[in-house]
């Protein structure tokens, strides 16, 4: 069983979305688009993200992260996630004030993955373009929004987008 912390989403004229915040005994602890029992009429992409693509937050070196693999939604309309991108990349998935946003918040870093070969706060203005890895938000224990803000903008958003419930110029 998991102890489950709800985060509801809502855009005018759409049914609302929940993000679980599930908390397991175990220790483990990830985020995902709950599934309710009935779900309302929505496009096939945004239908097929509820329950699946789970972000899994994880200890490291005295904080918590979550991989930023940004979702794309592939020919037969599922959701996908790009792991290894350039940091220019990744902002051009996700957006520069989003990641800007993100970083901006107390204890938080955007940094490569502790598997890659070094890690270092990554600079966002410019973003380098000419290695690719996997990249990581590390944020403070006790941090329970940014974990949730960055599952939004990273696996939630881009299918908004791609569906046309959310305009690509963020507003």
């Amino acid at each position: 069983m998991a102890e489950v912390d709800e985060w509801e989403l809502s855009l005018p004229g759409r049914p609302p979305l929940t993000v679980h915040d599930n908390h397991w005994a175990n220790g483990e602890r990830d985020l995902v688009l709950y599934k309710p029992t009935v779900v309302p009429e929505m496009p096939a992409p945004l239908s097929n993200l509820h329950n699946r693509l789970r972000s899994t937050i994880a200890e490291a070196g005295g904080k918590l992260r979550i991989m930023v693999y940004p979702t794309y939604v592939d020919e037969r309309a599922r959701p996908r996630i790009r792991k290894s991108l350039t940091t220019a990349e990744l902002v051009s998935r996700v957006g520069l004030q989003p990641l800007q946003d993100l970083t901006a918040r107390k204890g938080v870093t955007l940094e490569p993955s502790a598997e890659a070969p070094t890690r270092r706060s990554l600079n966002l203005d410019p973003p380098q373009d000419l290695q690719k890895f996997q990249h990581a938000l590390y944020f403070r224990r006790k941090d329970d929004e940014t974990p949730v803000l960055a599952y939004v903008h990273f696996r939630v958003i881009p299918v908004l987008h791609h569906i046309g419930w959310l305009p690509r110029n963020g507003s």
